[in-house]
């Protein structure tokens, strides 16, 4: 089945996985998507991802992060969408709830947080929001 916005697509596996309490989800491989996986992992949202080779193509295994019953994960917001891209120049970079939370960018030096981005002095696609 063809997806329209396979981000916001990982994105939801991810967000109901957590609502139910899933340790680990599945998601369809891309780039993109490995990028992301890597971005939550190194900013402490996940505990690990590996790719698994699967019968039609690659899936990403992420495996969430739990501390004392609580997710790391409060929240993910899908912001440019296929109908809608929401670009930010390289002074204009959201900050998600005074810090606490990340942007995740799409910038011509590769997918990388909105804090990296401001300290290379570069702007680009306001993928989403993570807290």
């Amino acid at each position: 089945m063809t997806v329209t916005d396979p981000i916001a697509d990982m994105l939801t596996r991810i967000r109901n996985a957590v609502v139910v309490g899933h340790e680990e989800v599945l998601v369809p491989s891309s780039r993109m998507k490995l990028s992301i996986s890597r971005i939550l992992k190194e900013e402490g949202f996940i505990s690990d991802f590996e790719t698994i080779k699967g019968k039609t193509q690659q899936v990403i295994k992420i495996h969430l992060k739990y501390s004392e019953g609580q997710p790391a994960v409060l929240g993910l917001e899908r912001v440019s969408k296929p109908g809608l891209r929401v670009y930010s120049g390289k002074g204009e970079i959201p900050r998600v709830y005074g810090g606490l939370g990340i942007a995740i960018l799409s910038t011509p030096k590769g997918v990388i947080t909105g804090q990296k981005a401001w300290q290379n002095n570069i702007g680009g696609e306001v993928l989403c929001y993570v807290w």
